[in-house]
């Protein structure tokens, strides 16, 4: 078993989508970035990326190349499933947390969830997403940005039995 931790923090900014989760959350503003700026996702990559001894998101899916912007972070996420499965590890769960003032989030947390539990190949309840504010304190509290924290763990398995993503590759094999 291995475990690993990821963090993220996007400015809100006016004239872009709000995307948590995969799921377009209703609000007059969004999250700055060169994909998607779906910051619970990233969070969760980076967790599984640490865990897997593999670096960070930035490293697999630099924001200097022009074929990741404005991409969905969920087809990011499938990606980094199979960076996983070649290093011969699997998804155990996942646990995080989105830190925002506004929007409030909790009707639209089990959508979160069933999209990367989907992406991933999961069983339901691997994927555990909570929201809180920090009562308007620091960045978050003031409005200028999400922040996500997010723990996974992955347990190895033999590759040649797998078939979990066999045959698959969103965007080819690397």
């Amino acid at each position: 078993m291995r475990t690993g931790f990821g963090y993220d923090v996007h400015r809100l900014v006016e004239g872009r989508p709000l995307i948590l989760g995969g799921v377009n959350v209703p609000y007059f503003r969004g999250l700055a970035g060169h994909s998607d700026a779906d910051v619970l996702v990233h969070a969760v990559m980076d967790a599984l990326l640490g865990a897997a001894g593999a670096g960070d998101i930035g490293r697999h899916f630099p924001d200097s190349d022009p074929r990741y912007a404005g991409i969905s972070s969920l087809l990011l996420l499938e990606k980094t499933a199979h960076i996983l499965a070649e290093r011969g590890f699997k998804v155990h769960n996942i646990d995080a947390v989105v830190v925002a003032q506004a929007p409030k989030l909790a009707p639209y947390i089990p959508e979160m969830e069933t999209n990367m539990t989907r992406v991933l190949g999961l069983d339901p309840g691997r994927v555990n997403v909570k929201a809180t504010t920090t009562e308007g304190l620091g960045f978050t509290g003031a409005g200028e940005g999400i922040a996500a924290h997010a723990v996974a763990s992955l347990e190895g398995f033999d590759r040649g039995k797998s078939r979990q993503f066999q045959n698959h590759h969103p965007f080819g094999k690397n």
